[in-house]
């Protein structure tokens, strides 16, 4: 075992290029530092590497901590448990990882400088390897309810609000942005934009993390973020091939079934992979879902050498990099162990193993099942081939080192956020205004009362909800309260809100996923009995308007970040006018083959 150098200072980290860094920590310039980016210089690379570097290259791994080196002491334990390393560091040192992916639970994410240090302190560990080769860092930040670096990061308008808004421009646009932002951080690989289309309003994983239903219309808009992400020099992936749009089980916690026609497939699941794979799509991940009409075995496509390889490969035709979904995942777990799943999905077609329950488990069968002979190393040399060209594609050979003010530049700026409020005005959606009651006006509706769900946020913005919503509101005049009344209101505080309506000139309600059983249905219910006007605003699924009545207006903003509620808000004053139409019809709660609001629909305000 070669012995790490020391790590560099905070601010030499932050500040020194990759060559300079690769000499420091190895005597020598990496040998990949000479751009060695064309396939000729890549296997050469592949020729020098050991059995277990190449084992390695294929998994992109969790760690704990906000530091490469020294994280707190709570995340060395977790490391220890999880893993059996302490650090980042040692991750890469021990298995020879390929990527790592960041987690806000898993402290990666706490702020922008201390997120670029822990890119350079892993891409440090990475080029001071026998063959030093830089990491792909990724992570989920699909923004919406789905993001990983937080405020001060630019949060933005997610999928299906940017179905709402329709603009090819605004989503390439909103994705430039966030690509930016997450290199700045040494971020190089999103797993986003998704692609599946939500045809079932009871999908419990997807939903708003669609772009809508229409497979045409979901097709343009994720071409769009693919070359958004590509321009601002981020491998996009496109998820959850096949196409998780149908389920109603969570792959998180089960199997589900998808029971599309192979025809179906193709009409519905098919063209939104189509149009990214045309688009340039860098990196493409799998779904942990059964399909029986494309591989009759009903192995989950994660593990189904006819879905990846022939499909996707040879049908679709596609070269670049296939990641799993995360292996921890029950839904690829049901039918193998956990050290079968890796050697099956690396002969199915995948490239990346995405985040094993068990590191060592699964890292060790896939060295076994080389040495057995039921792999070959010619067929991990095909895999690691597609990741080192996109690690060269990423320029991460030249310059594998985020600096300090490359993040103060970029995160953030004045400019990404005034993007953000321009695109997300143009999102929100108007479904229902009696008699022209929106837009609201302070003159006449002074006080306000908001009331709702405050689910936890979902990517380190202000919130709560109803405390975003109600500050929005004052800051534009009008004299707002924010009552707490949570996604399942008990009846003492449905009954606090009624009395809290009293004397009020409108209540705002912020619903969310609201069920045939729902308890929000009872406090908009009893809210409207007040004889108060009530208007509502559903904070996630569109959905929410079929199983409510009796409001005077209400508004779909698609999620609760801060960018959406505070766009909404504008519409709701009459600031901005409403622009956004329904990406998803929303059908009747009592008969779903009507439906109430078709896709298109959106109400506008009469100059």
């Amino acid at each position: 075992m070669h012995h790490r150098a020391p790590a560099p200072s905070r601010r030499t980290l932050l500040t020194v290029t990759a060559a300079a860094a690769a000499a420091a920590v190895t005597g020598t310039l990496a040998p990949a530092a000479h751009a060695e980016t064309n396939d000729r210089g890549l296997r050469r690379i592949i020729d020098r590497m050991s059995l277990e570097e190449k084992v390695g290259q294929l998994f992109v791994m969790r760690v704990y901590g906000h530091s490469a080196t020294a994280p707190d002491q709570a995340d060395i334990d977790a490391n220890l448990a999880e893993i059996g390393v302490r650090t980042a560091a040692e991750l890469v040192e021990r298995y020879h990882v390929g990527g790592i992916i960041y987690f806000a639970w898993a402290h990666n994410t706490r702020d922008p400088q201390q997120i670029a240090e822990l890119s350079n302190g892993i891409q440090q560990a990475a080029l001071a390897q026998r063959t030093p080769i830089p990491v792909l860092v990724s992570t989920d930040q699909e923004h919406g309810i789905v993001c990983r670096v937080g405020k001060p990061a630019t949060l933005l308008p997610g999928a299906m609000a940017l179905g709402a808004g329709g603009s090819h421009a605004d989503a390439r646009k909103a994705a430039q942005i966030a690509g930016e932002e997450l290199a700045a951080v040494g971020i190089r690989q999103n797993y986003a934009p998704v692609a599946d289309v939500n045809v079932n309003p009871a999908n419990p994983v997807i939903g708003v993390r669609s772009f809508g239903s229409d497979p045409r219309a979901v097709a343009g808009l994720v071409a769009a973020q693919v070359k958004g992400y590509q321009r601002a020099g981020v491998a996009a992936t496109s998820k959850h091939f096949p196409g998780h749009g149908d389920t109603a089980v969570d792959s998180h916690y089960g199997l589900p079934t998808i029971t599309h026609t192979r025809e179906q497939w193709a009409e519905l699941d098919a063209p939104p992979f189509r149009s990214a794979i045309d688009a340039g799509i860098d990196s493409i991940m799998t779904a942990h879902i059964v399909v029986p009409a494309l591989d009759p075995s009903e192995d989950p496509a994660t593990l189904s050498r006819p879905i990846l390889t022939g499909i996707l490969r040879e049908q679709l035709g596609y070269d670049g990099v296939v990641v799993t979904d995360s292996l921890g995942m029950e839904g690829v777990r049901t039918k193998y162990g956990d050290e079968r799943v890796p050697v099956l999905a690396l002969k199915a077609g995948v490239d990346q193993l995405l985040n094993p329950p068990k590191l060592d488990v699964a890292w060790n069968a896939v060295l076994k099942a080389v040495k057995d002979g039921e792999l070959t190393e010619a067929r991990l040399d095909e895999s690691i081939l597609r990741i080192l060209r996109l690690k060269a594609k990423l320029g991460l050979f030249r310059q594998a080192y985020a600096t300090r003010a490359g993040v103060e530049r970029v995160v953030g700026s004045e400019e990404h956020l005034a993007h953000a409020d321009r695109i997300a005005e143009a999102t929100t959606t108007l479904l229902l205004n009696e008699d022209g009651f929106l837009p609201l006006s302070p003159a006449t509706h002074r006080s306000v009362l908001v009331v709702g769900a405050d689910p936890a946020s979902p990517s380190g913005t202000t919130g709560p909800p109803t405390t975003t919503l109600a500050t929005a509101l004052s800051e534009l005049g009008f004299t707002a309260t924010a009552l707490s009344t949570g996604i399942t209101p008990t009846a003492a505080k449905i009954e606090e809100a009624v009395a809290a309506a009293a004397g009020k000139d409108v209540v705002l309600v912020g619903t969310y996923n609201v069920s045939a059983t729902s308890p929000q249905r009872t406090l908009v219910a009893r809210l409207v009995a007040t004889g108060v006007p009530v208007v509502t605003v559903a904070i996630r699924n569109p959905y929410d308007i079929a199983r409510l009545g009796g409001q005077r207006a209400s508004l779909a903003a698609y999620s609760w970040t801060d960018v959406e509620l505070r766009a909404a808000v504008r519409v709701l004053a009459g600031r901005a006018r409403p622009l956004g139409r329904l990406p998803v019809p929303v059908q009747s709660a009592e008969d779903p083959g009507r439906v109430l609001y078709p896709v298109g629909y959106g109400l506008s305000y009469t100059p």
